[in-house]
């Protein structure tokens, strides 16, 4: 499979899950630390799930808005997109992801929201991304 790419970003980790991860333009530039849950400090910083959840969430409503564009219903102005990211060991060894989204469409009728929610779980790079290698699950609150 090829892609036309159309925009691309570089980011730079250092130190790892305690450590610093920064995109080479300054746009982003955050501190990492590893959670409690897997053996880590906590404390002030994000983590890699923290950082996947919230572009999995905001790139789901482009994809519903972009389906919209394609003759499906319109994406609420409040719409939301609440991403919770899972991390653990799997049976087959190694590390694995669990992801939920839960789909906010205020005004927009159930059936409606489904399909739309549907369709945009096909379009959406990250669905692309993690379809058939990570558990996802999608709901429309």
């Amino acid at each position: 499979m090829s892609v036309n790419v159309l925009y691309k970003t570089t980011a730079k980790a250092t130190g790892g899950r305690d450590g610093n991860a920064a995109t080479l333009d300054g746009a982003l530039d955050v501190k990492l630390t590893t959670p409690k849950e897997l053996g880590g400090a906590g404390g002030a910083g994000n983590n890699p799930e923290q950082l996947f959840a919230a572009g999995y969430a905001a790139c789901f409503i482009g994809a519903m808005k972009f389906v919209a564009s394609q003759g499906g219903p319109k994406v609420p102005a409040d719409a939301s997109v609440t991403s919770t990211v899972g991390i653990g060991p799997r049976s087959e060894g190694g590390f694995g992801l669990d992801i939920d989204l839960a789909v906010s469409l205020p005004g927009v009728p159930r059936a409606e929201a489904e399909a739309l929610v549907a369709k945009a779980h096909q379009v959406c790079p990250y669905s692309n991304a993690t379809r058939g290698n990570v558990d996802v699950r999608l709901k429309v609150v």
